[in-house]
């Protein structure tokens, strides 16, 4: 088997022994990667990391409900020549000057390997997915306008990932490699932390991370606080300058962690009023 980069972590992104292990079987097969988990728990960034790692260029596609496959690929700018030949000066007979490449087409083109991130595809159609299945396997995609035929120089590592909001088709995950992310335990999310406050006291980190798996906990919560979260609700226990026992026993500044009303009332009906800075 030809040698390939292998990811091996990155300076600020603390990944499990098996995530590292998918992301190279990826790599080794040449396999979009896909990712699954809740929101905020690093899925997004893991593409920047296995940039960082690979020294590739990153190619952000953030996929939303409108978001056609072929957008990805080459746009057709029609409008921009019609105003062109009624008002402007350019020679309308050249299509080239108005077909712009989406972000497979330029990673296509490029003459390096990259990392190419398609963010949260379960947003869009159903059939999104499988208008890329050929695209993604071949490596390849026609613009009939040019009657050319655009081909990568190099396969990008593709990273793609869902959210679980909807079911993605059969034929699709078949030619993925699938990870899906856990929750991390207290133990890595010390280790994730770390990474964003590196000089916070330890009783100020311990009283939070006792909170904050214990509001996960909560039964009755629609939407349980994100690692995300929890970087940033520390970041302003930091700025405050609370005591950790009051971290402890009043859960300052909610609205940092959670995001749904009835889990701020849920919460508040067990604790004593928030404190202001």
């Amino acid at each position: 088997m030809p040698s390939f980069q292998r990811f091996e972590g990155a300076s600020r992104y603390i990944a499990d022994p098996e995530l590292i292990a998918s992301v190279n079987a990826a790599i080794a097969l040449q396999r979009p990667l896909l990712i699954k988990g809740e929101p905020g728990t690093g899925k997004t960034l893991l593409a920047h990391a296995v940039a960082e790692s690979l020294e590739m260029e990153l190619l952000s596609w953030h996929v939303k409900s409108t978001t056609r496959a072929v957008d990805g690929l080459y746009v057709y700018d029609v409008v921009q020549r019609l105003n062109d030949s009624r008002f402007g000066d350019r020679d309308v007979r050249d299509l080239r000057n108005y077909i712009r490449l989406g972000v497979l087409g330029q990673a296509f083109k490029r003459e390096r390997q990259v990392v190419v991130l398609i963010d949260e595809i379960d947003k869009a159609d159903l059939e999104f997915p499988n208008d890329l299945l050929r695209e993604l396997d071949e490596m390849a995609f026609h613009i009939p306008e040019l009657d050319e035929t655009v081909r990568a120089q190099h396969r990008p590592v593709v990273i793609i990932t869902s959210n679980a909001e909807k079911e993605l088709p059969d034929a699709f995950l078949r030619r993925c490699v699938f990870h899906y992310v856990g929750f991390p335990d207290r133990e890595r999310m010390r280790r994730i932390v770390e990474v964003h406050h590196p000089d916070l006291q330890d009783k100020l980190l311990d009283a939070a991370l006792d909170r904050f798996y214990a509001m996960r906990k909560t039964a009755g919560l629609r939407k349980p606080p994100s690692t995300s979260e929890l970087v940033d609700w520390l970041t302003v226990l930091v700025a405050s300058g609370l005591d950790p026992d009051h971290v402890r026993t009043h859960d300052p500044f909610l609205g940092v962690l959670l995001k749904q009303q009835q889990d701020l009332d849920l919460l508040r009906g067990r604790r004593s009023p928030p404190r202001s800075f």
